[in-house]
């Protein structure tokens, strides 16, 4: 057999260079390159192999946490068909990332982390950076990947890396089991040479599979849509990932049957399609709370029914709903006791409408559903008129951005209050027009993440809302947008501290303790005047083109004139965090201590203590009726 002599860390950027995949007959380059940043761990192996591939690019970042957020977002806005490669150097450069990995895990969306390791030969330990184990030779930093990564490895001989690579892209590949993968690469180990088979460097394709339900299945899933008469559907990511968007608006124009959308699957449908109840969940619209709270059926697509998603089981409060969870992963199919269709969300929509062809809800439930959708518009039109302040309210920020881009254009964001807002005001008109990380909600995504949008489809207009608590986890890769010439629209929400938590601790009788950034005071507590934060000179001083405002026409003015920009711009705008969108129809479980001597935190508990009785135990099945009636045919 046919070997070309190379280094492991040549052999690996070789490999990567040549893996493609293919659904539905068309063929996508997986990776795109490799994002990092250079330490000892890692500059003379992966850094020298990059060197010599030019066509395989390398990016700088500023974080190497940065470095996965980019990644993630690249291929969650490819529908995980594109990803890249996240390199650091040993100790911190690694561990950096591995918030990243869970993030990437959680959201199920593939990357590929190759942290530097430890010396294999173990002679010269400990190295730089090393954190030593008393309990063997074998442990470094890098294990503490092994919790957040769907496939992990260590290669401590040139060779293994035939075998290790193969199941990494089986992994990366899978849209039931993608998420981070970990090679973890000794410094040494990198640099050594072998005689690698040369077949292993031809062009590879993997194949991404649509898995047909079975047939048994959905012949059950069938009859329990005939029988149902308020079913309700929860539309998740796996419709954006599966490409299911056309599907699921055809089945619902079909049977009637009105969706609420995940903060994953936000932009399944249209804002406006008739069936289109909005956000659902403790960021929920009250018309998709009060279907869901009444349905007898829940038809959940491509959703892991997370506590936002299910009102931490409050959502579902008939006492005979059932479950009907349509999904590639068995293990989210199998949650709450309902009817597993393990299949691809666009194939099992589609088989499901031929065989259901006829049904159609009620009059009376479909008039229902007009009367919601039409009072949300009317709210959502209120709080986007909202003339408040200055300082302005968050809802009619939202509402100037919406109003300014345009139906393809995309807008991020990941944590604090703006995602419970954006969730229900935002009005989508494209699929993947609406983009949260909020699986894991990570603080510091949003300017990393829009920078991996933009990358990944430049002919969108990417814009990056973002609070003043995120954007001081991690504004660096202002920078690098700059560097690489993509354009990001960054509006940046000062409202003086963490908004969403600090609305939380208020709702829990603590008063907002500890969530301000104010200066501390004699009383011993951060209860002093604000910390003047200068969010817009941080902005310019990374390189973005910045403008401060206060008014709302001011605000409106610099984000109309943003869009027109030809560099990644900043508005800066102070929020009024007091003047929050209401919360509609739902509750989330947050704990408030039992006993306390704070008598607000008492009253609190009182109401929890209320509210809790709500949650159901899901997993228990509903009882199945001894006569199913066929359901109401148009």
């Amino acid at each position: 057999m046919p070997t070309t002599r190379m280094t492991m860390a040549q052999a690996l950027v070789a490999y990567l260079k040549q893996q493609y995949v293919e659904r539905d007959g068309v063929e996508h380059r997986f990776f795109h390159g490799a994002w990092g940043i250079f330490g000892h761990g890692c500059i003379a192996g992966v850094g020298q192999a990059l060197q010599q591939h030019p066509d395989f690019r390398y990016y700088q970042s500023k974080n190497e946490q940065a470095s996965v957020h980019i990644a993630a977002a690249f291929a969650k806005t490819k529908n995980r068909l594109g990803t890249f490669a996240c390199l650091s150097s040993i100790g911190p450069g690694a561990t950096n990332m591995i918030t990243g990995a869970a993030m990437a895990t959680v959201n199920r969306l593939p990357v590929l982390l190759l942290p530097g390791d430890i010396f294999s030969r173990r002679n010269v330990a400990p190295v730089l950076q090393q954190l030593e184990s008393e309990m063997g030779q074998d442990v470094s930093v890098n294990d503490c990947f092994k919790p957040v990564s769907r496939y992990w490895d260590r290669i401590n001989r040139p060779d293994q890396l035939i075998c290790s690579v193969v199941e990494a892209m089986r992994v990366l590949t899978s849209p039931a089991q993608t998420g981070a993968v970990t090679l973890a690469l000794p410094q040494d180990v990198q640099t050594e040479a072998y005689d690698y088979p040369s077949d292993m460097f031809e062009k590879r394709v993997w194949h991404i599979a649509r898995p047909e339900p079975e047939r048994a299945m959905l012949a059950r899933a069938a009859e329990m849509i005939r029988a149902a008469r308020k079913p309700f559907i929860i539309a998740g990511g796996g419709v954006l990932f599966s490409e299911a968007t056309a599907a699921l608006a055809r089945f619902c124009e079909q049977t009637g049957i009105p969706v609420g959308e995940t903060q994953a699957g936000k932009s399944s449908l249209p804002f406006d399609h008739p069936q289109n109840l909005g956000a659902v969940g403790v960021t929920g619209t009250p018309g998709a709370n009060i279907a869901a709270r009444e349905a007898d059926l829940i038809i959940a697509v491509g959703t892991r029914l997370s506590d936002f998603t299910t009102a931490s089981k409050t959502a579902f409060q008939n006492p005979n709903v059932r479950f009907l969870n349509i999904n590639v992963a068995e293990f989210d199919a199998f949650k709450h006791a309902g009817l597993p269709l393990i299949a691809d969300a666009r194939e099992a929509l589609l088989q499901l409408a031929a065989s259901i062809n006829g049904y159609r809800i009620d009059t009376q439930y479909a008039a229902r559903i007009t009367e919601w959708k039409r009072r949300w518009e009317e709210e959502t039109d209120r709080i986007y008129a909202l003339r408040h302040g200055p300082p302005i309210s968050q809802g009619e920020a939202i509402g100037v951005v919406n109003r300014v881009s345009r139906p393809q254009d995309i807008v991020v964001c990941a944590a604090g209050s703006l995602p419970g807002d954006l969730h229900k005001l935002w009005r989508t008109r494209q699929p993947n027009g609406y983009h949260l990380e909020y699986g894991y909600s990570t603080m510091g995504y949003e300017i990393a993440g829009g920078l991996g949008i933009k990358m990944a489809d430049p002919s969108r207009e990417v814009y990056v809302m973002v609070g003043d608590g995120s954007f001081l986890m991690m504004s660096s890769e202002i920078a690098t947008a700059v560097q690489e010439g993509y354009k990001l629209n960054i509006v940046l929400l000062d409202n003086h501290g963490f908004s969403s938590i600090g609305g939380l601790s208020r709702h829990i009788g603590s008063g907002g303790f500890g969530t301000d950034y104010r200066h501390r005071t004699d009383s011993g507590h951060l209860d002093g005047q604000n910390i003047p934060i200068d969010f817009a000179a941080l902005c310019e001083g990374l390189g973005a083109r910045t403008t401060r405002v206060r008014t709302h026409q001011e605000f409106a003015a610099a984000v109309e004139a943003m869009k027109d920009a030809d560099r990644t711009c900043a508005v800066v705008v102070e929020t009024d965090k007091e003047q929050r969108v209401p919360g509609y129809e739902s509750w989330w479980d947050v704990p408030i201590s039992e006993v306390s001597e704070i008598a607000t935190i008492r009253e609190a508990r009182a109401n929890y203590e209320i509210a809790v009785k709500q949650e159901r135990h899901l997993e228990i099945p509903a009882p199945a009726s001894t006569h199913v009636e066929p359901g109401p045919k148009e």
